[in-house]
């Protein structure tokens, strides 16, 4: 497919600018690739703003943005094309802002040894599998997501709390473990209840966000969660639709919250029955890697950078935040708080061995916590939630 091709084909070009010199003491232009739209509310909206914020702190700096950037949108859109003309564009940092990426964003690395780029969520680096030019870059949003379960845990008058979980991998299981652990500790320690009658479920859609007639619908997963009686449901997807489901089920009079996911604004969209939103803040681990990069002196590596608890909803400190929404009743938000600045301060290690897989096999051992590593890589769901652990 030629490039004029491709260009017919894009209907969303964030900014178009004229192709400039590629000269180190030029402004920087940068290349963002999103797996869905860029208003989705969700992951890919978080990665936009987050490509704003850079823009409005490196002095010169220009976003190239291409949104949709997946198979069922784009057919027969390759990543290397795709960079091929932002790389034409004048862009000197290319970031692909999603885990499907990484096949496509390695060869384009490869053909264009001159160009830096940065793999969202990918591995490469930490694998020794990446090219010299590409680094690895993702935030901490497990405790975010422990933070998620606990306020659900707090929460539910029913002990079921379902997850609406997206595609199945390492990080959608790390991340859905991380809510039960926060649920867990909740359920058990502050609120006195057996573990056991805790129940928590995980039922995934088949991809990031809903694809009609290629992922299961995630309004009619997250309706069934709430039919079987479970009154708080977490989001794992890209977009809001637990929230929308809840908002709808509330007006017609169910007992039921939701917690959605990615955008700091998620709530909006439902406040009266939002519990509150773990985020990504994208805009400030972007700068630092456009600033390396606009003074040629980016090194490549894997990032995987915590939340500054200090700071968790300041826009410019921490890159992992947890807003609280509307629903969260005070008693709730000052047990969330005690929660938080246990996990901030290392008192509370939710992490810390004996932890198990659902198979019963040892995932931290009695005495130890994982390392990153261990923890990056998860195979499976933990012991104690319900639903399927691996890609089926």
């Amino acid at each position: 497919m030629n490039h004029a091709r491709l260009l017919m084909l894009v209907p969303v070009l964030c900014l178009v600018l004229a192709t400039g010199s590629l000269a180190a003491d030029k402004p920087l232009v940068f290349g963002l690739l999103l797996v869905g739209p860029l208003n989705d509310k969700g992951y890919s909206q978080a990665q936009y703003e987050g490509g704003k914020y850079v823009e409005a702190h490196l002095p010169g700096a220009k976003m190239l943005c291409l949104d949709k950037v997946n198979p069922a949108d784009r057919p027969g859109v390759t990543i290397a094309q795709i960079v091929d003309d932002l790389a034409a564009k004048g862009a000197r940092l290319i970031i692909a802002g999603s885990d499907d990426m990484k096949d496509g964003i390695h060869e384009a690395a490869e053909q264009h040894p001159g160009l830096t780029f940065l793999h969202v969520s990918g591995d490469e680096v930490l694998t020794g599998t990446a090219p010299k030019n590409l680094g690895n870059l993702f935030l901490k949003m497990e405790y975010a997501k422990m933070m998620a379960g606990f306020v659900a845990a707090m929460t539910t008058k029913t002990g079921k709390i379902g997850y609406l979980g997206p595609l199945v991998n390492d990080e959608t299981r790390r991340v859905a473990n991380a809510a039960y652990l926060g649920a867990r500790h909740a359920w058990v320690a502050v609120r006195g209840r057996k573990a056991e009658d805790l129940a928590f479920k995980v039922n995934w859609i088949g991809f990031w966000f809903n694809i009609p007639g290629v992922t299961s619908d995630p309004n009619q997963v997250a309706g069934s969660l709430v039919d079987q009686g479970y009154d708080v449901i977490i989001s794992g997807l890209d977009t809001p639709e637990a929230l929308s489901v809840a908002a709808a089920r509330h007006k017609a009079g169910a007992k039921v919250r939701a917690l959605p996911y990615m955008y700091k604004s998620a709530c909006q969209g439902a406040p009266e029955v939002c519990l509150g939103v773990p985020y990504f803040n994208w805009g400030p681990p972007l700068l630092d890697v456009a600033r390396a990069v606009a003074a040629g002196g980016y090194k490549p590596a894997f990032a995987w950078l915590s939340p500054n608890f200090a700071a968790l909803n300041d826009p410019d400190a921490s890159p992992v935040g947890f807003m609280p929404g509307q629903a969260l009743s005070p008693v709730i938000q000052k047990a969330l708080d005690q929660f938080t600045a246990e996990l901030g301060s290392g008192r509370l290690d939710l992490y810390a061995g004996p932890l198990a897989y659902q198979d019963g096999s040892v995932f931290v051992a009695p005495g130890r916590t994982p390392t990153d590593r261990e923890l990056w890589f998860c195979p499976q769901l933990l012991r104690g939630m319900e639903g399927a652990g691996a890609s089926r």
